[in-house]
């Protein structure tokens, strides 16, 4: 298959980063990935009642069996192993327990928590990590779907109840919502652990994220942390005359660190009079107060039927001024 294939070449990659592959926990699926130079091999198998009943209908002893099997398998072959549930969060936790400290037991790099659906809360998170950092002695690894929203939330929650890797992909890409973004987990961690992400080379972060938006023929979300066109973008009048004085009143990060500029958009309606003075200042125009005002008037009216561009705007200032 392709993706076989495609798992092999980026393998050969002399690559800084581990390579690991996600596969069902199953000892023919565990035997295709063994043989492709992965360096590790993530296995998965569903524990909630729908998984079981609807998916592949073991129950809890033989999930425990079978794990078993498998994670022996991958250790005998040198390579490194993590063993996740499906759809932890509506899984019964004692089913839990039994089957990750029976996996536990055979010293695993990690144990996998998983909100295959998206429907947990922090708090729910919160409570399952640390009942899960308790009862096991490997690394933990979660897993976070955003089909409500909370993707960013609950992977900070289950770093702060105790887990020790997070799933992400760049834009969040993944089925149906997508999982947690890189660049909104950098921007979480940045803000209250920037020990977590300073290893990193941040100012690459913009590009990567628009490399992959072409390959994939989408646009960077408007709303991507950090990335999106309009991450550093200052409109609101009230809110460019702070930033004009001190850029941290409303960025909580200095957008040179990303390789980015700050934009402070003048020619618009809700323009105010201390953006339209800055411009004039960098245009080398002098400007009296009344003359900003009445400026600041002339540009809101006009932009009432559309955005002026820089060039428009800087016309009419420059216009303001006597030969």
């Amino acid at each position: 298959p392709q993706s076989e294939a495609d798992l092999r070449t980026v393998a050969a990659l002399p690559l800084q980063a581990k390579v690991l592959t996600h596969v069902r926990c199953h000892l023919d699926d565990a035997r295709v990935a063994v043989g492709t130079g992965a360096d590790g091999i993530d296995v998965l198998f569903g524990t909630s009642s729908a998984m079981r009943a609807f998916s592949h209908g073991k129950t809890v002893d033989e999930i425990i069996e079978t794990g078993t099997d498998v994670v022996r398998y991958i250790q005998s072959q040198g390579l490194e192993v993590r063993f996740s549930s499906e759809d932890s969060f509506r899984s019964e936790p004692r089913d839990l327990l039994r089957v990750y400290q029976a996996i536990d037991r055979l010293h695993p790099q990690r144990v996998g928590l998983a909100d295959t659906v998206g429907i947990a809360t922090p708090n729910q998170v919160f409570e399952l990590v640390s009942m899960v950092r308790k009862a096991v002695d490997c690394d933990i690894e979660f897993h976070a779907h955003n089909d409500t929203g909370c993707a960013i939330a609950n992977a900070f929650a289950a770093l702060e109840a105790g887990a020790t890797h997070i799933d992400t992909t760049v834009l969040g890409i993944g089925e149906r919502n997508g999982i947690v973004p890189l660049s909104g987990m950098i921007a979480r961690l940045l803000s209250v652990r920037p020990d977590l992400v300073a290893p990193y080379r941040l100012e690459i972060l913009p590009e990567l994220d628009r490399m992959v938006a072409n390959m994939v023929g989408i646009d960077v979300p408007f709303n991507a942390s950090i990335t999106s066109g309009t991450a550093f973008h200052h409109k609101a009048g009230m809110h460019t005359n702070a930033v004009l004085n001190d850029p941290s009143s409303y960025e909580i990060f200095d957008p040179a660190r990303f390789g980015l500029e700050r934009t402070v958009m003048t020619g618009h309606r809700l323009t105010g009079r201390h953006a339209i003075a800055h411009r004039a200042t960098t245009l080398g125009l002098t400007l009296t107060d009344h003359e900003v005002r009445t400026l600041t008037a002339e540009v809101k009216r006009r932009a009432d039927a559309g955005p002026l561009s820089n060039d428009e705007l800087d016309d009419l200032l420059r216009g303001s001024v006597p030969a």
